[in-house]
């Protein structure tokens, strides 16, 4: 076909269609092969690939032939056209960063998560996204200049209709072809890897949907008889504590430090002969700590408040988006915070300098129970003072301790660090390392935000010991999830003295480490452990330290401490690790030699097997339980029913100060402890944004009213607050 021919074919409505049909074809495979990390092998795969994106595509365009009248059915095949690209483009900067493919519920939770975010996805743009709006500025270009002239005549409704079927026929074939390649491929929860590289993005986007309006209706008709299943897993998979560690740290403060996006391998990593985090390897090694060298983050979508639920609640994060931005507002919980304060009377608190709405966690946080949390409005929030997703660090420990002092003890309070989350940028006033030189800024610059962080949890620490609370605290530090994502680990190997060239999945499993650390001061029997375990994993743990026995809570990690641990790590997409092997799809990978196990025998087969099962249950329940809601047919003895309405997260420090005078000698807090006054300057920090400014003096809220006659005068201005001769029940409400 001559230019003439083509121009003329493309002026007629057919020919338009067309166009932009072969168009988002065409982006869409350069999507796959550049961005996306699909794992297609074959030439079977790759035909597969090449044809997924077509069915779709003609099925949603063919909207368009129906529309009658020139104009609207031009602009509507445009806005598709359009809509479809931006659906696109989104899916790949959210998979730049995690790796993953963006579900429906990631799509409905957005607004709690966007609150927090600020420009920080601009630096996942990369030369090759021109190409994803450039075809339609050249399209809309050549319309307004009439180069594509519209054509007027409408298209037959017989040939809508046939368009239509053919895309529906076209649609069976390529989930036909994806089901030979891959059986039950829709029928099973398999990684979303596999349902984008065989039936591509909009089919995949159409099925999660379908799948989470299903759950919704699921979770409407649940019965408490759900449960049967899940208590039976559940108490089968608990591990009785260990005698010489079960409550060794009763009625000690905790204090859970998040190390956002920190990795193990920092861990005793030198950069130019320079550690990284001295003071995070003084801890790992010391007498004092319970370390844990092959603990694994085991997040999906959800990411950070993934990690939360697992150490909160002992169940998984889901298998689409964050658990806390879906079911958060709703669900019921039988969480730490709860379980502390009803079992043995803790107050409880977060702090976190970002917006309290990031991830939903102001509603979510309610449901757990914390009696207490400090966000954004909190603090300070000069532009000067904040990172990409909020306070810096050593400004958010520094200027939560007017809060943290004021805490009734026993306490159990959460830090949520920000300043080491990608992209991992850093002002020069508070630069004091020197990044690498990978070519990748943000693998480079997450050496110099690590540092950053380890001389934040110094100075935090020096200040636990300084003011009294050190010795009468178990301080629990752990990594979230990854720092460097799975696309950008090649930029990494060579730090690591691997090779770009070998690396595979099972070095990127082997990356999913992050620290977990226990230290309790005054033990001396720490020391490094090397059983395999993950964050589902710290609940039960926790509780047991605490002389708590997690049996009658539906868990699904165990007691590391345990001899009947279950070392078997499942991972959100459904691959897992065990000491011995790390399994990705259906690759055995042998962890003594990371070689791949061709021909496994049959007592490997069977120990393979027996893993799956564990994984998939465990998996598979976790979600029927926090989908269905069924907690709210399950109350352990002892327990009783979050309600939310009795926390309220304004007005806090006054809240703090009613309930201290009236406790008055009673009250067990730091500052009552210090004869009624601050310990604030205890606290040292070389943060530049400290000198020759009154930290204090932030927002509204954050005003410290933290003086004796203050807390007087408001006793008498109220009596509010519930039955106060337990500081676990003293939480105002309006």
């Amino acid at each position: 076909m001559n230019w003439t021919k083509l121009r003329d074919f493309i002026n007629t409505r057919w020919g338009f269609f067309a166009l932009v049909a072969f168009l988002f074809w065409l982006k869409t495979i350069i999507v796959y092969l550049i961005d996306f990390n699909l794992g297609v092998s074959g030439i079977y795969q790759y035909f597969v690939l090449l044809i997924n994106p077509i069915a779709t595509t003609l099925l949603l365009f063919s909207i368009a032939l129906y529309i009658r009248r020139t104009i609207p059915a031009y602009l509507c095949l445009l806005l598709l056209y359009i809509a479809n690209t931006a659906l696109l483009f989104t899916s790949v900067i959210y998979y730049r960063e995690f790796t993953d493919f963006m579900t429906m519920n990631v799509i409905l939770g957005y607004s709690s998560v966007s609150q927090g975010l600020s420009g920080s996805s601009f630096s996942l743009l990369k030369p090759q996204d021109i190409l994803m709006v450039a075809d339609i500025v050249i399209v809309l270009l050549l319309l307004l200049t009439r180069q594509i002239k519209l054509d007027k005549r409408a298209i037959p409704k017989k040939q809508a209709v046939a368009m239509t079927s053919f895309s529906l026929m076209f649609l069976l074939l390529n989930i036909t072809l994806g089901e030979i390649d891959r059986p039950q491929l829709l029928t099973r929860t398999f990684d979303r890897n596999y349902l984008v590289k065989y039936l591509g993005i909009d089919t995949f986007t159409v099925y999660d949907g379908l799948k989470t309006a299903k759950t919704s209706q699921t979770r409407s008709k649940a019965t408490g008889s759900d449960l049967n299943k899940i208590i039976e897993f559940t108490q089968k998979n608990y591990a009785a504590p260990n005698s010489k560690m079960f409550g060794i740290a009763k009625n000690k403060n905790v204090i859970v430090i998040h190390l956002e996006s920190f990795q193990q391998f920092l861990i005793d990593f030198k950069l130019n002969g320079q550690e990284v985090t001295p003071f995070l390897n003084s801890l790992y090694h010391g007498k004092e700590t319970y370390s844990f060298s092959n603990f694994f983050n085991q997040v999906g979508q959800g990411k950070t408040s993934d990690a939360e639920t697992m150490l909160e609640t002992g169940t998984f994060g889901l298998s689409q988006g964050s658990l806390f931005s879906t079911l958060g507002t709703d669900n019921t919980f039988e969480a730490m915070p709860a379980i502390l304060g009803q079992s043995l009377n803790y107050s409880s608190a977060v702090f976190h300098g970002n917006s309290a709405s990031f991830w939903n966690r102001d509603k979510v946080y309610k449901n757990f129970g914390y009696q207490y949390f400090f966000d954004a409005s909190y603090y300070n929030q000069d532009s000067n003072n904040l990172t990409e997703y909020g306070l810096k660090d050593k400004l958010l420990f520094h200027d939560s301790v007017k809060y943290l002092e004021k805490l009734q003890q026993p306490f159990y309070a959460k830090f949520i660090t920000v300043s080491n989350h990608f992209p991992f940028t850093l002002d020069e006033q508070n630069k004091s390392f020197e990044a690498a030189n990978t070519g990748d800024s943000s693998v480079d610059n997450y050496f110099v935000t690590a540092h950053y962080l380890d001389q934040a949890v110094k100075e935090f620490f020096d200040y636990l010991k300084a003011s009294g609370l050190y010795e009468n605290s178990v301080i629990v530090l752990y990594g979230d999830h990854y720092g460097i994502s799975n696309s950008r680990n090649l930029k990494l190997a060579s730090l690591l003295g691997k090779s770009s060239s070998t690396w595979s999945d099972y070095d990127n499993v082997q990356m999913q480490r992050v620290p977990f650390m226990i230290h309790i001061p005054g033990q001396e029997n720490g020391g490094i452990s090397d059983t395999y375990g993950g964050e589902i994993d710290v609940m039960p743990t926790l509780l047991h330290l605490l002389g708590i026995d997690s049996k009658k809570y539906l868990l699904f990690g165990s007691d590391l401490f345990s001899k009947d641990h279950n070392q078997t790590v499942a991972f959100r997409n459904e691959n897992f690790i065990t000491p011995n092997y790390t399994v990705v799809g259906s690759t055995i990978y042998e962890n003594s030699t990371g070689n791949v196990v061709t021909h496994p025998s049959k007592k490997v087969k069977a120990e393979i097997k027996k893993a799956r099962e564990h994984v998939t249950q465990s998996l598979s329940l976790s979600d029927s339980l926090n989908n269905k809601n069924l907690l709210r047919f399950y109350v352990p003895s002892d327990f009783t029913p979050v309600d939310p309405r009795e926390f309220n997260y304004k007005n806090e420090v006054e809240q703090l100060n009613k309930i201290q005078a009236k406790l008055k000698n009673r009250s067990t807090s730091l500052w009552s402890q210090n004869g009624g006054k601050t310990t604030v300057d205890k606290y040292q920090s070389d943060a530049p944004e400290l000198t020759g400014t009154d930290s204090s003096s932030s927002s509204s809220s954050s005003t410290d009213e933290s003086t004796t006659e203050d807390s007087a005068a408001q006793t008498s201005t109220s009596e509010t607050t519930t039955e106060e001769t337990t500081s676990s029940s003293a939480t105002t409400t309006e």
